[in-house]
């Protein structure tokens, strides 16, 4: 299976228009069965009640025109078992998210489903030798997939806390590294990485604020596993090692950092991780004085920052390696600092 770059392209906005004219079918779904997020929690920063199911159309967008081009185009079953092994595990989280976004579930449940999901992925990876930077020891590769997958699922998870922000930071991290997986021919990796870059900035279009749906669970979980398999499969197949290992975190620098800012805060205050608040960096954003548009395009745009360092070390591992990896790092914790100067209404 190869495809051109005019056939990527084409093949991203083909699931943009598909996921843009899917998601207001769903608004209405929404609006019929009651889905809605309502303002009933402090923490909840909207003043009206909102349809959810929008992270069905994402999920369906994906995964339909995922097999959708693997069947028009040189089908194998080697391949379709590899995206499978993407694609069942998300569509197990998303109708996981889904009960959770309709009836609700306690945070435990939901840590050990994806744990055990988790699991499932890295039995596979490691098995297909898939992992693109692997460290040569399956236990220690299975531990590291399990606690990133379920580490980037839970970030992309939190990061929906503001309109746009998960669909867009998804967006921007998905076109880097389609970026990436496309110089080195990764065809699986660049075909997933552009479709889901094509499903998010479709909803984009309808979440935005002012959001007229939200994606919820069914749709943050779904992406993040997506991206944290993307961000495993990429081989980048540079040396040393860790300059390889670095990429992933600083495509994924965003999310972390505001999983980092709201988990120690939340700890600091005696409070479970796992309990929701407006501790977030958006929340912090919006006490500066920002709106919710300003507020996610400087999350866009930090993303957007970190994700060009990481090509550029691709791009320049010798030359500048540790130098981009320098400045990453102290970039974020510069950033991390500066929002734990900032206040939120939790605190």
């Amino acid at each position: 299976m190869q495809y051109s770059i005019e056939q990527y392209i084409a093949l991203g906005a083909f699931t943009f228009i598909f996921v843009a004219a899917l998601t207001p079918v769903m608004r209405v779904i929404a609006v019929r069965v009651g889905a809605f997020d309502k303002p009933n929690i402090p923490r909840k920063v909207h003043a009206e009640p909102v349809p959810y199911l929008g992270g069905v159309a994402i999920a369906l967008g994906i995964v339909l025109i995922s097999y959708a081009a693997m069947l028009f185009n040189n089908f194998t079953l080697s391949n379709f078992l590899l995206a499978s092994s993407v694609l069942v595990p998300a569509l197990a989280i998303s109708v996981m998210g889904l009960v959770d976004d309709l009836r609700g579930l306690d945070p435990w449940p939901r840590l050990i489903f994806q744990t055990l999901a988790a699991l499932v992925v890295s039995v596979i990876l490691i098995s297909t030798h898939t992992i693109g930077t692997p460290l040569n020891n399956n236990i220690l590769d299975s531990a590291i997939t399990v606690f990133w997958i379920v580490g980037v699922c839970n970030s992309i998870n939190f990061f929906d806390n503001i309109d746009g922000g998960a669909a867009g930071i998804v967006a921007v991290i998905c076109t880097f590294i389609f970026v990436i997986a496309f110089s080195r021919q990764q065809v699986l990796v660049s075909a997933l990485a552009i479709v889901t870059a094509g499903a998010t900035a479709g909803f984009l279009l309808w979440n935005r604020a002012p959001a007229k749906i939200y994606m919820g669970d069914a749709g943050a979980l779904f992406l993040g596993i997506i991206v944290s398999v993307l961000t495993i499969r990429l081989d980048p197949e540079i040396a040393p090692r860790g300059k390889s290992l670095a990429i992933p975190f600083l495509l994924m620098a965003m999310p972390i950092l505001d999983t980092t800012v709201a988990v120690v805060s939340r700890l600091r205050r005696g409070i479970s991780p796992l309990q929701g608040g407006r501790d977030h960096l958006s929340h912090r954003l919006i006490r500066m004085g920002f709106d919710k548009n300003s507020a996610a395009l400087a999350l866009w745009t930090g993303a957007a920052f970190f994700c060009a360092i990481a090509l550029a070390l691709y791009e320049w591992p010798l030359h500048f390696g540790y130098e981009l990896m320098g400045t990453g790092a102290l970039m974020w914790v510069l950033l991390l600092a500066f929002f734990f100067r900032v206040s939120s209404e939790d605190q």
